[in-house]
């Protein structure tokens, strides 16, 4: 059986979401972000990056979005939740998904977690990193739906990770000060999602 190990409103709400909707046998591990789980012995031997998601496999353990997304896709063929019929649309799929690790998670990140990129002590820099996620999470998501939502679905008429991965980073916007209802594209999207089942599922169980 998977294990996937996660933290309440982290990005790792991607890989949950794809293995319910794979229907995959599978159990979940939460991490108590404020007692530091993430940075015990136990977890790093886990996850030595100390951060979540980690799905562990029979072969081992896997960490990145990116790559579990992928794993679970190709594992579970039979829920499709990735073109792996078409090699150009799985590419772009992991384009997005790539743009969503790379940029956006980054962009919402300054806001909490400046200290990875400047000393801790500069509080004058950290504050600067916070005022400016506004207009860059705006500014990739206006990219998003301008450009790379296909729509309805991120890659057009078929459903895939990228569509999670997407909802779940988009549930930061309010967050972070920007107005969802900028984007039409990704707000349909979001309110599809949030009446879907296995989203409902997944989030009550986070939350409980």
């Amino acid at each position: 059986m998977l294990t996937l190990y996660y933290a309440p409103g982290t990005c790792a709400l991607a890989s949950h979401l794809a293995l319910e909707y794979a229907g995959a046998s599978y159990g979940a591990v939460r991490l108590d972000f404020k007692q530091q789980q993430q940075r015990s012995p136990e977890y790093l031997r886990v996850n030595p990056k100390g951060r979540v998601p980690a799905l562990v496999t029979e072969r081992g353990t896997l960490s990145e979005n990116p790559a579990i997304l992928l794993y679970i896709a190709q594992t579970f063929p039979a829920a499709q939740l990735a073109p792996l019929d078409d090699p150009f649309l799985l590419a772009k799929m992991n384009e997005f998904n790539s743009y969503l690790a790379s940029t956006v998670h980054v962009n919402h990140a300054h806001k909490g977690r400046g200290y990875r990129w400047v000393d801790p002590q500069d509080t004058t820099a950290i504050e600067a990193m916070k005022k400016r996620v506004p207009q860059t999470m705006a500014e990739s998501f206006a990219l998003i739906e301008e450009q790379m939502f296909r729509g309805p679905w991120v890659l057009g008429e078929r459903f895939s990770t990228s569509d999670l991965y997407l909802y779940t980073l988009a549930r930061w916007l309010e967050g972070d000060e920007v107005d969802v209802k900028r984007f039409p594209k990704v707000a349909d999207q979001m309110a599809r999602l949030d009446a879907a089942p296995q989203v409902r599922k997944v989030l009550a169980a986070q939350q409980a």
